[in-house]
């Protein structure tokens, strides 16, 4: 199993669970800092490694109104803070290859979104900069196909790849959840990527609101749950302070009131799974 170091952060490798975690979008600085604050403090008070998520640009909304965050320019400079206020590790979304060179100077992590996962040109250039890179599992694409997205990263000789499941379509509107695809990735012939589980993409419903995606956050626990009970290496939540009200990906996120509790969980439940398994 690959160990994947993200900033002061240690992803796979047999080590223990890993939340990815942060609001969808960037909407100022202030609601940005409160965020990682708080987080931190959850994460360090349930021993868990905690790795910040935030997008500077959400190029693949719904709607052409929709809100899409502050830039690149602005975005990394309110990222850039919260790194250094708060010594945490970033991951940003990417849609361009263009944006690579200048997120890797900020970023410790490059998130492909999962629309994106097949296209070569970004995945190389997010390989290129030698940071790592967390690929988005499409919600088209079969587990196993996944080896080919990560090779493409590899071949620019970056090792530095981790992999996450999102669910898969089904139908319209709705995703569902094979737990098999997590087992599956982690065990890529030749690969032995960090399998990273997004409880809050995978009860999104796309679209589903007309000119935004819906969701069911009531999901997410029971989701989330089940990816550590399997045994990922990481998992990914999207929080907001009023998710109600949040700009982008609200139906789906949890409140930030509600994760201290959630992480305890998990990190609970993943001291009993790698104990029993004698960490894989």
């Amino acid at each position: 199993m690959r160990r994947v170091k993200v900033g002061n952060v240690s992803v796979g490798g047999g080590g223990g669970l890993v939340l990815i975690a942060g609001p969808c979008v960037i909407e100022d600085e202030g609601k940005t800092l409160g965020i990682v604050e708080t987080l931190k403090s959850v994460t360090e008070e349930a021993g868990i490694p905690f790795i910040f998520k935030a997008s500077y640009d959400k190029a693949n909304r719904t709607s052409v109104n929709s809100y899409r965050g502050p830039g690149l320019k602005e975005g990394l400079k309110i990222l850039e803070k919260a790194k250094t206020d708060f010594s945490v590790p970033i991951l940003t979304d990417v849609h361009s290859a263009a944006d690579c060179k200048a997120v890797a100077e900020v970023a410790d992590c490059l998130q492909i979104p999962a629309f994106l996962c097949r296209q070569t040109d970004l995945l190389v250039e997010a390989g290129r900069t030698g940071r790592p890179v967390n690929i988005k599992k499409g919600q088209f694409m079969a587990p196993a196909d996944m080896k080919h997205a990560a090779e493409k990263v590899l071949s620019t000789g970056n090792e530095g790849v981790t992999l996450t499941e999102r669910g898969t379509s089904f139908g319209y509107n709705n995703l569902v959840v094979d737990f098999r695809g997590l087992s599956i990735m982690r065990d890529l012939e030749g690969g032995g990527f960090p399998v990273i589980f997004d409880a809050t993409h995978s009860v999104q419903r796309p679209g589903g609101l007309g000119t935004s995606s819906g969701g069911d956050r009531s999901m997410v626990a029971h989701l989330a749950r089940a990816a550590v009970a399997v045994g990922v290496d990481g998992v990914f939540i999207e929080v907001h302070p009023d998710p109600d009200n949040a700009p982008s990906d609200g139906p789906n996120s949890i409140a930030l009131k509600d994760i201290a509790a959630l992480v305890r969980e998990l990190k609970g439940l993943d001291d009993f799974v790698r104990g029993g398994r004698g960490n894989r």
